[in-house]
């Protein structure tokens, strides 16, 4: 039985929603989201984006999980660096959310 469900599509149609009907504050949070990357303080790229893998890998959110490892990639990041900062969430997080998200990777790398 495969109970997979992309829900790429779905998230693209409500950002798009979100960017037509409330164009302003979606702006507002997308210049936030820039400065707290870019000035926020001293971490390199590379760092900034495995910070955010593991990130999102803990909330286990998929969508913003496949973006920021393809973004860690763009930056450099290889795939261990990257398998690295997902196998980091274990001890803190749980198991099961590290295993989730080095399916995500490997998801990803297969992509490219």
């Amino acid at each position: 039985m495969n109970d997979y469900f992309d829900n790429s599509d779905v998230t693209e149609r409500n950002l798009k929603y979100l960017i037509e009907n409330h164009g302003e504050i979606y702006e507002a949070y997308e210049n936030f989201g820039k400065l707290l990357h870019e000035k926020g303080g001293p971490l390199d790229k590379k760092t900034r984006w495995l910070l955010k893998v593991a990130l999102s890998t803990s909330c286990q959110y998929r969508y913003a999980l496949e973006t920021h490892i393809l973004k860690a990639l763009h930056e450099g990041c290889t795939k261990e660096e990257i398998e690295h900062a997902i196998l980091l969430v274990a001890p803190t997080v749980g198991f099961p959310k590290m295993m989730e998200g080095l399916l995500v990777l490997r998801k990803v790398l297969q992509s490219l």
